[in-house]
């Protein structure tokens, strides 16, 4: 696949996760987190077994037969669901999303510097430390801004 077309999509579901915090936020608020978290992750696992049964080629290995550690990133996004349908209420839509990417950007320069769960090591630049640090300052400005305005 042509890498600016990937970017393109990848960029493309970090709108898609815009969208549905602000969806399952308005959603908990009316029904409670819990239950619109266990929505969204009944409704993708219905759609996902949907996927795989008609298009999801056959793999070498099973979900039985890799190591037990990488199946817990699906309790990771428990985690960030139930977070993230209380955040957004709280702090909005576009503040919890930073802060959500300040997360990501930090745990994954990390990730790639010492080549943790088994990916390839890229080394810490300063170019990534800025972009680390500008995000950080956008996160500050943008929340300021928002208890500003509930002021």
């Amino acid at each position: 696949m042509n890498l600016i077309l990937l970017l393109v999509l990848v960029i493309a579901a970090g709108a898609v996760l815009s969208v549905q915090a602000a969806i399952n936020g308005r959603l908990g608020q009316t029904v409670g987190v819990l239950r619109s978290s266990l929505l969204t992750f009944a409704v993708g696992a219905l759609t996902t077994a949907l996927l795989i049964f008609f298009f999801e080629p056959a793999q070498a290995s099973s979900l039985l037969d890799v190591p037990k550690w990488q199946l817990t990133g699906a309790l990771f996004g428990v985690v960030y669901m139930m977070v993230m349908v209380g955040a957004v209420p709280v702090v909005g839509t576009a503040v919890a999303t930073v802060a959500v990417i300040v997360g990501q950007l930090g745990m994954g320069m990390l990730i790639d510097n010492f080549g943790w769960l088994g990916n390839p090591a890229i080394e810490l630049s300063g170019s990534r430390v800025v972009a680390m640090l500008l995000l950080a300052l956008a996160l500050v400005f943008m929340y300021r801004s928002n208890t500003r305005r509930a002021d």
